[in-house]
C-alpha cells in the first residue's frame, strides 16, 4: 500500500505544477472560457488524486465518522473532472472567444447532466448499505450491493463517455496542419493521457463485471486501474506543461544564442568603447542581450568617424568576386571596415591627432546587422581573403576577373 500511496502523489505534484504554470494566465484572462476550462480541469484532477490516495480516504472516513463516505466524494470529483474535459472540448472547438447559442447550449447540457450525475451518486450512496470500510477494493467488494452497484456503474460510465469524446477530438486536433511544434506535442501527450484513462475505466468495469458473474479479477481494480490513472494524469499534466515550458525554453535559448553570437563583435569594439560592456550576471537573458546590443551600437557610433566608406565598397566588391552571396558579402565588408577603423582609432590615439572632420559615413547597415557582422568575425580566413583582394590594384582585380 505504501508504494501505491507514493504513486498517487507523484501525478498530484505534476498536475499542481501544470496548474501553477497556467494560473497567472487564468487569473488575468478569467473571462476566457478555454482558460477557465483548463483551470477547472487541473484543479479537479489535483483534487481527485489528493482525495483518492489511500491515506486520505481513511482520513476522510475517520473524520466524518461515516464508513466509506470517501467513495461518493471521490466519485463526485472524478465526475466533475470528466465534465471539465467536455467543457474544454466545447471551448476549444469553438475557438477562444466565440460564444454562439450552440456553444452555450452544449455547455449548459454538460453542466446539467454531470451535476445530475453527482447528485444521483449521493442519493445512491445514502440508499446503499456499505458498513465495512474498504480502502482499496471498494468497487469490487460492493459490486453486487444494491444501489452501490448502480453508483459504481454510473460514475464509470460518465467517466468513460467524457474520456472517449475528449481523446478522439484531441488526437484529431494534434494532426491539424499549421500547429506550433510544442503545441502539437502537448496535444499528443494529452491524447495519450486520455487513451490511458480509458484503460482505467476498462480495468474497473472488467473487474466489476467479473464480480457480477461470480469471478474474481480484483487485481484489475486494485493494481491496473490505479496505475493507469496515475500514468494518465501525468501524461495529461505534461500535455499542458510542454507547450508553455517548450516555448519558454526555446525563447531563452534564442536570447542566449543571440547574446553569445554578439561576443566577437563586442570584443573587437572594446578599444573603441574604452571599456568592457557592463557585467550583469544576475540580469535576465533579455536584459543581458539588450545591454550587449546597446554597448555595440554605442561603440560603433563612437567609431563612425574612422570608418572608411570607400574601403567598405571595395571590400564588398571583393567579397562578391570571391563568390559570397550579397548578404554575406555585406557582413564581410562591414567586418573589414570595422577592423580597420579600430586600428585607425588606435593609431590616432597614439599619435594624439584628430580624425578627418569630413562627415562620417552612413552606419545604418552596421547598426542594423550587428548579428551578421559578428557572425563573420568567427571566420578570420574569409575576412583576410576579402581584405587582401580589396587592397589589390584595380587592374590586378580586372586581370583576375
Amino acid at each position: 500500500m505504501h508504494g501505491l500511496y507514493v504513486s498517487f502523489w507523484l501525478p498530484t505534484l505534476v498536475l499542481a505544477t501544470a496548474l501553477a504554470i497556467k494560473l497567472p494566465s487564468i487569473l488575468k484572462l478569467w473571462r476566457d472560457p478555454l482558460l477557465r476550462a483548463v483551470g477547472g480541469l487541473l484543479l479537479f484532477a489535483c483534487a481527485v488524486f489528493v482525495f483518492a490516495a489511500p491515506g486520505t480516504i481513511a482520513w476522510t472516513n475517520r473524520i466524518t465518522g461515516v464508513p466509506n463516505i470517501a467513495a461518493p466524494w471521490v466519485y463526485s470529483l472524478l465526475t466533475a473532472l470528466s465534465a471539465s474535459w467536455l467543457l474544454l472540448v466545447i471551448a476549444w472547438r469553438n475557438n477562444l472567444t466565440e460564444r454562439s447559442a450552440e456553444t452555450r447550449r452544449a455547455t449548459r447540457w454538460v453542466v446539467s447532466v454531470y451535476a445530475g450525475v453527482v447528485a444521483l451518486l449521493w442519493v445512491l450512496f445514502a440508499l446503499a448499505d456499505v458498513p465495512v470500510e474498504r480502502i482499496r477494493d471498494l468497487d469490487t467488494y460492493y459490486a453486487n450491493t444494491p444501489f452501490m452497484r448502480e453508483e459504481i456503474l454510473l460514475y464509470l460510465l460518465a467517466h468513460t463517455v467524457a474520456c472517449s469524446v475528449t481523446a478522439r477530438l484531441v488526437w484529431s486536433w494534434s494532426r491539424t496542419d499549421g500547429l506550433d511544434a510544442w503545441l502539437r506535442w502537448g496535444l499528443r501527450f494529452l491524447g495519450a493521457g486520455y487513451v490511458t484513462n480509458l484503460l482505467f475505466s476498462a480495468a474497473k468495469l472488467t473487474a466489476v463485471g467479473a464480480r457480477w458473474t461470480g469471478h474474481d479479477l480484483d487485481w484489475l481494480n486494485t493494481n491496473i486501474a490505479p496505475s493507469a490513472a496515475c500514468v494518465a494524469a501525468t501524461l495529461v499534466a505534461i500535455g499542458f506543461i510542454v507547450p508553455h515550458a517548450g516555448q519558454y525554453l526555446q525563447e531563452r535559448w534564442r536570447l542566449r544564442r543571440r547574446h553569445r553570437g554578439l561576443r566577437p563583435l563586442a570584443r573587437l569594439l572594446r578599444p573603441a568603447a574604452g571599456a568592457r560592456e557592463p557585467l550583469a550576471l544576475r540580469a535576465t537573458p533579455e536584459l543581458r542581450l539588450i545591454r550587449r546590443e546597446t554597448f555595440i551600437r554605442d561603440a560603433l557610433l563612437q567609431l563612425s568617424r574612422y570608418l572608411d566608406d570607400g574601403l567598405r565598397v571595395r571590400s564588398y566588391d571583393a567579397a562578391v568576386a570571391l563568390g559570397f552571396d550579397r548578404g554575406h558579402a555585406q557582413a564581410l565588408a562591414a567586418a573589414v571596415t570595422i577592423q580597420e577603423a579600430v586600428a585607425a582609432r588606435r593609431r590616432s590615439s597614439r599619435a594624439k591627432d584628430t580624425a578627418s572632420s569630413s562627415a562620417p559615413p552612413d552606419t545604418t547597415y552596421l547598426l542594423r546587422e550587428i548579428q551578421a557582422v559578428s557572425r563573420v568575425l568567427r571566420h578570420p580566413d574569409d575576412i583576410d581573403a576579402v581584405r587582401k583582394r580589396a587592397a589589390a590594384p584595380a587592374e590586378s582585380l580586372s586581370a583576375h576577373e
